[in-house]
């Protein structure tokens, strides 16, 4: 009977990861078409506005949570304070081209790069930490830099937006796997080490006489505001989806999210779709298809 009980809940934590890993990968999806609400806004003010907006909601989450002594415990951590602001400087990077590449209709751009990203996560495993690449890795790989190459080669020039988005996220996701600190906590220390900057630099746009508040457009500043919102969100409820899914789940699931940009880019946006780009991301589909395979041979063999 308590072997019945146990596996009712074990299949119940499972159908709750899998909403929740949905629901991350669903509103990281959707982010495309939230920042286009603020695309008359530049991209430089729409960062700053999310790091002063993400601190004040997730700050308030984790008082609500009664979280605060996490916080607290990190700035007692030098190294762990030293490697939130390695990942600092690594997700603003990151935010900073996404937006400005969403007000310039280059999602396809972004698609491709968060397509490419877990590859290039592989290549940092292999720079870093001198991990060893499987067969498969290693065949993925090679296909995606051929892609990159053709792209460079066809295009006339290598596609920046992707490969800035796939390195700073991949070294963002290295730093944060180094470093002891959990999900939420750890996003509102960095953005509370990063919210000088953006506060000085909000004063000083305001100083040369620009309206970096937004207050003369209502909807477009609660958009702003809401910013706070959709980035602590899909953290909440990955972090909750991945206490509850086994990590090869996950890698499957996190291309959800390019996937919907890139539909979205081409049904609903119009971006060009050129044989050039088409062929870059069908190498780039070819090379995640043996990255998968390759990940799915070893998780059952290690099962």
């Amino acid at each position: 009977m308590s072997q019945t009980v146990s596996d009712a809940e074990a299949h119940a934590e499972f159908r709750r990861g899998l909403m929740f890993g949905f629901a991350a990968y669903g509103m990281w999806g959707f982010f495309p078409a939230y920042y286009k609400l603020t695309d008359t806004v530049p991209a430089d003010i729409v960062v700053s506005h999310r790091i002063l907006w993400s601190v004040l909601f997730v700050g308030l989450y984790l008082y609500l949570r009664g979280r605060w002594p996490e916080v607290r415990e990190v700035f007692r951590q030098p190294n762990v304070l030293k490697g939130l602001c390695a990942s600092a400087s690594f997700i603003a990077v990151n935010w900073l081209v996404f937006v400005w590449a969403i007000a310039n209709e280059q999602v396809l751009d972004v698609s491709l790069g968060y397509f490419i990203n877990p590859l290039v996560s592989i290549v940092v495993g292999l720079v870093v930490l001198h991990e060893r690449l499987s067969i498969g890795q290693g065949i993925a790989v090679g296909i995606a830099a051929l892609a990159v190459l053709m792209q460079a080669v066809l295009a006339g020039g290598l596609p920046w937006v992707s490969l800035v988005l796939a390195f700073s996220f991949a070294g963002y996701g290295y730093v944060r796997k180094v470093t002891p600190v959990k999900a939420t906590p750890g996003m509102f220390v960095e953005t509370l080490l990063l919210m000088p900057l953006a506060s000085l630099y909000v004063i000083l746009c305001i100083s040369w006489g620009e309206d970096a508040l937004v207050l003369n457009d209502l909807p477009v500043l609660l958009a702003l505001a809401g910013t706070g919102i959709v980035t602590a969100l899909p953290l909440i409820f990955f972090s909750s989806a991945a206490r509850r899914l086994p990590l090869f789940m996950l890698g499957l699931m996190q291309y959800m999210a390019p996937s919907m940009h890139f539909l979205m880019a081409v049904y609903v946006w119009g971006e060009p779709l050129d044989p050039t780009k088409l062929m870059a991301f069908a190498l780039i589909w070819l090379a995640l298809v043996v990255f998968t395979f390759d990940s799915w041979h070893r998780y059952r063999k290690a099962h």
